[in-house]
């Protein structure tokens, strides 16, 4: 089973009339004395001390619980992160700008309360308006009770977040923070199962409402199954829930990532939180910029298309492109995937229209020589070792895979092959490109042309969807990679 504490500071709490909730309340010198217990199970704690002071009974309480291999929240990277990032901001705390996106809720926000602060708990409050901002900031802060505050400050719009402990609040503010804990934990951490539990806890983060998923539904289900027949319970999450990763054992992205994305954000504080995590925040980094594969593939000598990269669109640099790649040439943005932001010019007018467009969105641009193929090697790569093989062929008249501008032929035709029937020059070349981002999951996209490879990138969280990628391999491809984070967190002896 997994047991859970809220754990306080100030002990007539605890002998205060409290809402019924069947969650054991404790002090923290009992906390401090009394655990961990010989054969305790999983334990996870709420720890509602104060923790505005570094080295704080609350500071400590998530110290010890992270020590005694308790899931805590808030995490003492939580706590760190608030103490340090508000320090010289002044008594407000740390202050978090906001995205554009949600300068309406600002608004609202501002005329509602005056610019005075507002509590929020778990990520909820008591008004519609504020619950935007408030899951906004619990999903980068997941701690329990802040207090924040919006203000506008030469058109930029920020929020003040503040820690704030159980002691803080008045009677009527603590029923409405056990009100929504209870809320909490019925919605989001997983209730004790009478079944035989699970060595370990997994968060595979997808969206629900992303137009080409890397996983379909099924991939998904087929991925849940998997990890139990490994010992490890999986989630499915959504990007609201990533500020609670940290209660997890390993994190598995299946959503389209990107550098100045969530996606990112999340790989990078589960590793933080000490999660095993597949795709790391280094394969991502490395992946999402075409500059640094290039690059790197050069230095290697992984075999790749004759690139280089432009910073200026004169009549100079174009006449050394045409002298260089002669027509048709690919142009590709650093950061894109999926086929989009990359083009075909057939000539020096196309050639400087597109050169002026993409470098007004980055200060690089990546050209490459046309190398024209019936289809697209993709070879799955995972920890070094090729485990599927499939062949994408390009949409009906179009040189890519994928055609954005059309509704009916979107993309071509799959072959699912045995990684045995791929030949070995191609499987060399994609493995040994893989070594350069990682030891993850990857999907390798080679060329092959008159017995020569080339090696076009090295994409992380690359499409595995039931009946595409699996079509050989089945419910094995699943297990397989499911093991992968079995074999690691055995490794790291938690």
């Amino acid at each position: 089973m997994i047991h859970t504490l809220v754990v306080v500071d100030t002990p007539d709490i605890i002998t205060d009339a409290l809402p019924n909730i069947s969650i054991p309340i404790i002090h923290f010198n009992q906390y401090l004395s009394d655990y961990p217990k010989k054969g305790e199970p999983k334990t996870r704690v709420i720890n509602l001390c104060a923790t505005d002071l570094y080295l704080s009974k609350g500071y400590y309480c998530s110290l010890l619980a992270e020590a005694r291999q308790h899931k805590v929240l808030p995490s003492v990277n939580a706590i760190n992160d608030l103490i340090i990032k508000s320090d010289g901001q002044g008594a407000d705390g740390y202050q978090l700008t906001l995205p554009q996106h949600l300068s309406g809720s600002a608004s609202a926000w501002l005329q509602k309360t005056g610019g005075d602060p507002v509590l929020a708990f778990f990520g909820q409050t008591q008004s519609n308006e504020f619950s935007r901002i408030a899951r906004y900031v619990f999903e980068r802060y997941p701690v329990p009770i802040l207090a924040l505050k919006v203000r506008v400050q030469k058109n930029v719009t920020s929020v003040d977040v503040q820690l704030q402990g159980l002691a803080s609040l008045q009677d009527e503010q603590r029923t409405v923070l056990f009100e929504k804990l209870e809320q909490f934990l019925s919605s989001t951490w997983r209730k004790s199962s009478p079944k035989k539990r699970a060595r370990w806890d997994m968060a595979i983060l997808h969206n629900p409402d992303e137009k080409t998923p890397p996983s379909d539904s099924k991939a998904l289900k087929h991925f849940v199954k998997a990890a139990k027949q490994v010992g490890i319970h999986a989630d499915l999450i959504t990007p609201n829930q990533i500020g609670l990763i940290s209660q997890y054992d390993a994190l598995f992205i299946r959503e389209t990532t990107a550098i100045d994305h969530h996606t990112y954000h999340a790989s990078r504080k589960a590793e933080q939180e000490g999660l095993i995590v597949i795709d790391d925040a280094t394969s991502i980094l490395r992946c999402c910029n075409k500059v640094f594969l290039q690059d790197a593939f050069t230095y290697h000598k992984v075999p790749a298309p004759k690139s280089a990269f432009v910073s200026i669109n004169d009549a100079a640099s174009r006449e050394r492109l045409i002298e260089q790649f002669g027509f048709p040439m690919v142009l590709k943005l650093p950061e894109s995937s999926f086929s989009i932001g990359v083009y075909k010019v057939d000539d020096e007018q196309q050639l400087s229209e597109k050169l002026t467009e993409m470098l007004s969105q980055s200060a690089l641009v990546l050209i490459q020589e046309f190398v024209a193929t019936e289809f697209d090697w993709r070879i799955g790569v995972l920890n070094g070792r090729a485990i599927y093989a499939c062949r994408y062929f390009m949409a009906r008249n179009h040189w890519q895979i994928y055609n954005h501008s059309s509704k009916t032929h979107f993309s071509g035709a799959f072959e699912t092959l045995p990684t045995f029937e791929v030949p070995k020059a191609v499987l060399d070349a994609a493995v040994k490109a893989s070594a350069i981002v990682g030891r993850g999951l990857y999907g390798v996209d080679v060329k092959q042309s008159n017995n020569q490879v080339y090696v076009i990138e090295v994409n992380d969280n690359p499409s595995l969807e039931s009946k595409v990628e699996d079509l050989y391999l089945g419910k094995e491809l699943y297990m397989i990679i499911m093991q992968e984070f079995a074999n690691r967190l055995e490794a790291r002896g938690r």
